[in-house]
């Protein structure tokens, strides 16, 4: 398909893991004031499907962060040096989850706190060892090639300052391209993630008939690219696209025809509705 370069804000996966959620749709903290002198921080996490696995079960521990509090600026800089760190722990619920049920703009908590004032220049994760994913009705352990954390590098300008000391920020995580099929039929995870904002981005969704199509939807243009796998009544959603003109092309399955709708308008900050489309053999 088509460059993704453009999608999302990048950041930088420098070494390898995964990351989990805990059920909480909305940060009770973000109503709350926040100290001087400190942030209040809410990070957000989805996935972006794959149809390849039936689960993918990770084991997050922690997360931490990078702030570098001489730079309080928050606008993006190229200059990966960090002048004065400080780390900060978020608060989290540590456990095994099933990042497949985070789709068509489904979200939760990851990570929430309270920390040092100042730009963010690391997110760090730490993963246990109860990693897994399921194909085809049996599990398989999933190897983590370079130990247990991942660290995510942000240029500082990634984050929502949605209110008076309240920042916020989603993390999509593409399980399709960060889980590896090695030749003797064991799986490692090799994380892809970008990071982007939902009001800085665009939204298209619709709904698939018949349900059991088991369609795959891919909405591209010249230099953008997303996935969706519709639930079982069909529903869908991408997120994180920039302002364009897209096409929506519906891979089937279970003997429908592929179809593809032109012409897509999207715009930054609203969600284009392509309602139903339905398929026929």
């Amino acid at each position: 398909m088509k460059s993704m370069r453009n999608l999302f804000k990048y950041v930088m996966i420098v070494a390898a893991g995964a990351i989990v959620f805990y059920a909480c749709s909305k940060d009770k903290s973000e109503s709350s004031t926040v100290p001087s002198g400190k942030q209040q921080l809410s990070l957000y996490l989805t996935d972006g499907p794959t149809d390849f696995f039936d689960k993918v079960n990770i084991d997050i521990k922690s997360v931490k962060v990078l702030v570098d509090t001489c730079d309080k600026s928050r606008r993006r800089r190229e200059d990966d040096s960090v002048q004065c760190k400080v780390w900060d722990s978020l608060s989290i619920k540590p456990g095994v989850y099933d990042l497949l049920s985070l789709r068509n703009g489904i979200d939760t908590l990851l990570a929430g706190g309270v920390v040092t004032d100042g730009s963010i220049r690391r997110i760090v994760i730490t993963l246990g060892t109860n990693n897994s994913i399921v194909k085809d009705s049996v599990n398989y352990p999933l190897n983590l090639l370079n130990g247990q954390t991942i660290t995510i590098k942000l240029y500082g300008n990634e984050w929502e300052n949605f209110s008076t000391g309240h920042y916020r920020l989603w993390l999509d995580f593409d399980c399709g391209r960060s889980i590896v099929q090695l030749r003797n039929g064991q799986f490692s995870l090799v994380p892809f993630i970008r990071a982007f904002i939902v009001k800085e981005s665009g939204a298209v969704k619709g709904v698939i008939k018949p349900g059991n199509s088991r369609s795959i939807i891919t909405v591209f243009n010249a230099t953008d690219t997303a996935y969706a796998l519709p639930f079982g009544d069909g529903e869908w959603k991408v997120r994180g696209l920039n302002t364009g003109t897209y096409s929506v092309y519906v891979n089937a399955g279970n003997g429908y025809q592929d179809t593809t709708i032109n012409n897509v308008s999207v715009t930054v900050g609203k969600e284009t509705n392509v309602g139903t489309i339905t398929l026929h053999k």
